[in-house]
């Protein structure tokens, strides 16, 4: 297949509204996921090192982490499926089997822990030496969201776009063909690096369009017509992708929107006497006749800058902070459509960061359809122990019915706690 010929289709799915590049690996809440999925993994570690991790999947520490990285939009659809208990079948057996289990936990932390492309590989090898049935190359998907420039991830139209592309022919469900898979996915960013991230992200969602019928693959011989038909159909399904972009915005312009909404409560902090921090990636967005970032925090207070979790809360959606003294007073994070999980893990990291901050609220702003759902994920095992913090749900029409009246009578947060639901 000519270089040229790629870099065509490499700039085509650039460019296409519906395809993976601008729908997931442009997506914001793509990166925001990064940390708290690794601090899910942890908490499964210390789960199995503790002997509480239990005897299935549902339930378990496991699935609140593999729930969240499903929700990562079409690319990993399907995720949680390679780690369903299946009794009949007895796979994967992590589940009843205390050795292959430790086994699990101990490639988790390994891969957590070490930072080089030979460790990894090495973990790989030594989980693949033992054996466990049923558990295959799926588990990629855990160790690109702890190093995405070094282990993509991995699923059934990755491999087909993958194989339709180069012509090779890696298989599904052994970790030596995932290891070439990852080899092949490593030439082909190198060798477009002008186009493709080194975040395999990248060249994964290319090939999973690929392999899912998005695109089909260039032709192979040198045929002009066959070579022109290809590209008409290529600028079709651009052309199709934008359509549907546009209608899609067209719907999402009738509710409440995450950065109106973000602006909401920019807004009633400043009027309640607070200083503001507005989430780092999303400052610069326009609102209003300037910039949601506008009148807000430009760096973190010292004592929040220096924690360990800080790099989290620089993400949380909108912080509340005391005029003075800029204790953290309260912390909202914004689940328009996005993963509630995500943001729940970093209001954690605010919250136990630094204890000797104690922050007087937590609060999860979504649309009123989306209650059940917040309440769902505060009853997975993950957050049992962080109960006391008391995080509560603020509906999208609480907020909009009561902002201006709050602004105006409010004092502290008191008006919001009025309007906020107790989880």
């Amino acid at each position: 297949m000519a270089m040229h010929t790629l870099d065509t289709l490499i700039r085509h799915w650039r460019d296409d509204a519906g395809g993976t590049y601008r729908t997931w690996f442009l997506w914001d809440e793509r990166l925001k996921n990064f940390r708290s999925i690794r601090r899910g993994l942890q908490v499964v570690v210390q789960d199995i090192q503790d002997g509480t991790f239990g005897t299935q999947y549902r339930g378990s520490s496991l699935e609140t982490v593999v729930h969240s990285i499903a929700e990562q939009r079409q690319i990993f659809k399907g995720a949680d499926h390679a780690f369903l208990w299946k009794p009949k079948l007895r796979i994967p057996d992590i589940y009843e089997d205390p050795g292959h289990q430790r086994a699990f936990g101990h490639f988790l932390d390994t891969c957590a822990c070490c930072s080089t492309e030979a460790d990894l590989v090495q973990a790989i090898r030594t989980l693949d030496a033992r054996g466990i049935k049923g558990l295959g190359p799926a588990a990629a998907n855990l160790m690109y969201f702890l190093h995405p420039t070094l282990m993509p991830p991995f699923n059934t139209a990755i491999v087909n776009g993958y194989n339709a592309l180069t012509g090779a022919r890696v298989k599904l469900g052994k970790w030596e063909e995932y290891l070439a898979l990852r080899a092949g996915m490593l030439r082909l960013t190198a060798e477009h690096r002008s186009q493709l991230s080194n975040d395999l992200g990248a060249v994964a969602g290319l090939l999973f369009d690929v392999g899912s019928g998005r695109y089909a693959p260039p032709p192979r011989g040198a045929d002009a017509a066959d070579a022109a038909a290809w590209r008409a159909d290529l600028e079709r399904v651009r052309e199709e992708g934008q359509a549907a972009h546009r209608a899609k915005d067209t719907a999402q312009s009738q509710d409440a929107t995450h950065t109106q909404v973000q602006g909401w409560l920019r807004d009633l902090g400043r009027a309640l006497g607070y200083e503001v921090w507005m989430a780092a990636n999303d400052r610069s967005r326009p609102y209003g006749d300037g910039r949601l970032g506008d009148g807000c925090l430009d760096t973190l207070p010292p004592g929040i800058a220096g924690t360990p979790g800080a790099d989290a809360v620089r993400l949380i959606d909108v912080v509340w902070f005391e005029r003075g003294t800029l204790a953290p007073a309260a912390a909202f994070e914004v689940e328009h459509t996005t993963s509630i999980y995500s943001g729940i893990v970093r209001m954690l990291d605010l919250a136990l960061g630094a204890p000797e901050r104690t922050v007087q609220g937590l609060y999860l702003v979504a649309p009123d359809a989306r209650e059940a759902d917040v309440r769902d994920q505060l009853r997975r095992p993950a957050f049992r122990a962080v109960s006391h913090l008391n995080m509560r749900y603020l509906p999208y029409s609480e907020l909009e019915r009561h902002r201006e009246a709050m602004a105006r009578f409010g004092q502290g947060l008191r008006a919001v706690e009025a309007v906020a639901r107790a989880l």
